[in-house]
């Protein structure tokens, strides 16, 4: 590399490091002052955090829900605000499963994942799934989107019968019919629902993806390059916590499993 490219390349990191408003991107950050409740810039949603609940693939509330309650940068929640008056014009509400998720909740789900012996959720979310293999399907990551803050798990909600639209899948349903094309087995109805919120978010600057028909991240996210770290809880968004743990009494040191894509 030429001096020319190698200050470029500088720069580009620099650059990446330092992105306005928000944390270097080192470790895992604190500062929640970019973050919003949903609930109070989005009042129209619905929220069922699953994470908050022991009704989720692990069993038991996950480090870091200490609330059951939405946040999300505030650049993401005025996108989401967008969504919403759309949908709610064609008779939809939308409902939030999850949101700015922090990093001790994705050490959390990768330990449950190395132990072969708790699947008491597997009846309900990957009874097809040997859970040896959820790494190497991309089920769960050392890396989540969700810690930038920008990214929620959505579904809709059916304003005419008075509950979830149809999806052909839970939500986080380990399975090939939880990606977008789901399988064979999608009827015309689901396979429209999920178009119906994929075209609803992206039309306001969420991306999507493949492998999961509920998961949406802003395009233009504020801090692509910072995971987050503190507390899903109204008291995190005025600098404290009920019971935010120290460094000291997390893992902090989980080791990332290799090629495994961040969900």
């Amino acid at each position: 590399m030429n001096m020319k490219r190698r200050a470029v390349a500088l720069c580009c990191i620099v650059l990446l490091a330092f992105v306005p408003g928000c944390p270097a991107a080192a470790e895992p950050s604190r500062d929640a002052s970019g973050f919003v409740l949903v609930a109070e810039a989005v009042p129209d949603v619905i929220q069922e955090i699953r994470y908050s609940t022991t009704f989720n693939f692990v069993g038991r509330r996950i480090d870091g829900y200490e609330q059951p309650c939405a946040l999300l940068t505030r650049e993401a929640a005025e996108a989401l605000k967008n969504v919403s008056d759309d949908l709610i014009r064609q008779g939809y509400r939308l409902k939030i499963y999850d949101a700015y998720r922090p990093q001790r909740a994705v050490d959390h789900f990768v330990r449950w994942a190395r132990d072969a012996g708790d699947d008491s959720m597997k009846p309900w979310f990957y009874p097809a799934l040997d859970k040896s293999q959820i790494f190497e399907k991309g089920y769960v990551s050392a890396r989540s989107a969700h810690c930038r803050g920008s990214t929620v798990d959505v579904t809709l909600f059916e304003m005419s019968s008075g509950r979830d639209a149809d999806m052909g899948s839970p939500f986080d349903f380990f399975g090939e019919i939880s990606r977008f094309d789901g399988t064979p087995a999608l009827t015309k109805r689901q396979r429209a629902n999920r178009r119906l919120l994929r075209d609803a978010m992206t039309k306001r600057g969420f991306r999507a993806i493949s492998g999961e028909w509920w998961h949406f991240t802003l395009k233009d996210e504020p801090c692509p390059t910072t995971a987050f770290d503190f507390p899903v809880s109204a008291e995190s968004l005025r600098g404290g916590s009920a019971s935010d743990a120290s460094a000291g009494e997390r893992d902090e040191n989980v080791k990332e499993p290799e090629e495994i894509p961040e969900k």
